[in-house]
């Protein structure tokens, strides 16, 4: 065996680390685990039929991701939201969106950023038959049309960056995919950005994108423990 190569025991705990990191995170993003909800790595090991040093990597993995807080006297917690946060990372999305747009409504683009902007199209600018009806499927790709749109743009940091702060954010903006008519207007909001984007007309574009953004953002600020709630029976009555 080659040094520093991982014995099989250790790349099957690394597997099994990363199937329960994968199966919490599901657990917290689709409101199963709640805000607030604390749990020790015990019960976690039960419930996942598995050793602790997996269950421990996991864990450690998603405090890092930002969704939970270590206890030392009382195990884990799922972490609180921090509304003042998240308002801030919106702001820094707000900035690295616009900046992208300006960069797509530039005259010269990459044939690789055409093509993106295409796809794009493909898939939002349809009509009412071909939409996606799912709430999780439409926030996933809600997700993607905002960091192609970053990529498209250029600089990878950016994109980095974008991606991050979508991450960090993921599990308070899928509450704004619960009703119809949020589905129903990201359809056509998405699909009057990318009009304008494909015009070059920046400034109308830019506009669009920021109502688009600020009435998600909006609708943040309406979350509540009860809607919480809510998104958690109707997660546990998914089939």
């Amino acid at each position: 065996m080659q040094l520093g190569t991982p014995t099989k025991a250790q790349a099957r705990r690394e597997n099994l680390a990363e199937r329960i990191h994968a199966q919490l995170k599901e657990d917290i993003l689709s409101f199963r685990l709640l805000p607030g909800d604390r749990f020790s790595e015990g019960e976690i090991a039960e419930r996942m039929q598995a050793s602790r040093t997996p269950v421990r990597q996991a864990l450690y993995q998603l405090e890092r991701e930002g969704y939970l807080e270590v206890r030392f006297r009382s195990g884990w917690q799922v972490r609180g939201f921090d509304f003042t946060q998240f308002e801030e990372l919106y702001e820094l999305r707000i900035v690295l969106e616009m900046e992208a747009v300006r960069r797509l409504c530039s005259t010269t683009i990459s044939a690789a950023a055409s093509s993106t902007l295409a796809e794009l199209q493909s898939i939002w600018a349809v009509p009412y038959e071909q939409r996606v009806s799912d709430g999780s499927e439409v926030f996933m790709l809600d997700e993607r049309f905002h960091c192609q749109l970053v990529e498209a743009a250029g600089n990878r940091e950016m994109a980095r960056l974008h991606a991050d702060i979508c991450e960090r954010i993921r599990l308070i903006r899928k509450l704004d995919f619960e009703r119809a008519e949020r589905l129903e207007k990201t359809y056509e909001e998405h699909a009057l950005i990318l009009q304008q984007i494909s015009e070059g007309k920046l400034d109308e574009a830019q506009r669009l994108l920021l109502e688009h953004i600020e009435a998600s953002k909006s609708e943040v600020r309406k979350v509540t423990l009860h809607m919480l709630q809510q998104a958690r029976q109707q997660a546990l009555r998914a089939p």
